[in-house]
């Protein structure tokens, strides 16, 4: 029996707050598991992560990690027991070879990237999650690259889903008052969008501190590389859509994007 191929997503988790909320974010995650291919297991790749060298989750029940700071005290009790995967984990190691990946079997587990977002289109927790971890040492076109190789998982049934914010200038965030978009985080979030179904060599979303207001939209570049695990994996034929896009605080993108 052939299984069809998943799609890949990279989702704007945003604020841990939205675990709390309903919003029209969290009403296009959890539109997406309800209308999406149930997946046999769920690779996630989080910006929060963020590693010297490569890692993948490997234990049997992954810890729910609440790595965030004065929030309501419920979100600190919610919990996503989802099953890990050591299976799946070694699967990994050897499709990334010959990048090393250290199989973690405790450290780590579900980061609120991951969590965050999988808790409302996966409410139940019941589909195996493995969490593989971003270097921060290797530059963007390292993870283009990691994103092709991992795109074979999905023709078994397994799914990508990448979880950051192309627009993560915190220092920048309008708290209180006016929302209003700075011009450089409408421009750098227009621009992903503009090129998201790139062909070719020197791909825009790979070079993207080439743009004017890429330095101010990421600081720091652990937000915006998960979009390009998902992007790396693009056959150049699948349709890529948007489920949910709108910029919150002046200065974080929400932007999702769908592969396949």
């Amino acid at each position: 029996m052939t299984t069809s191929r998943m799609p890949a997503l990279f989702l704007g988790h945003g604020s841990p707050m939205n675990v709390l909320e309903e919003n029209r974010y969290t009403q296009a995650w959890r539109a997406l598991g309800e209308q999406l291919p149930r997946p046999k297991a769920i690779v996630a790749v989080s910006a929060h992560w963020y590693t010297r060298g490569t890692a993948v989750t490997a234990m049997e029940q992954p810890k729910t990690i609440h790595d965030f700071g004065g929030f309501p005290q419920a979100l600190f009790d919610t919990q996503y027991p989802a099953p890990g995967s050591p299976e799946l984990a070694a699967e990994l190691q050897a499709l990334l070879a010959p990048i090393e990946v250290v199989a973690d079997s405790g450290e780590w587990g579900l980061d609120h990237g991951t969590w965050g977002v999988l808790i409302k289109m996966y409410p139940q927790a019941d589909i195996p999650v493995v969490q593989l971890s971003i270097d921060g040492t290797q530059p963007a076109e390292y993870h283009y690259a990691m994103g092709r190789k991992l795109a074979a998982l999905r023709d078994r049934g397994i799914m990508i889903v990448a979880s950051g914010n192309v627009v993560h200038n915190l220092r920048m965030v309008k708290w209180q008052g006016n929302a209003t978009p700075y011009p450089w985080a409408e421009s750098f979030n227009q621009y992903v969008r503009d090129n998201l179904n790139y062909q070719g060599d020197n791909h825009p979303l790979v070079n993207f501190m080439q743009h004017e207001g890429a330095a101010l939209s990421n600081p720091t570049p652990e937000h915006y590389l998960p979009l390009l695990y998902v992007l790396g994996g693009w056959d150049g034929k699948e349709p890529i859509s948007i489920p949910v896009d709108g910029i919150e605080m002046g200065a974080l993108s929400m932007l999702s994007v769908q592969v396949g």
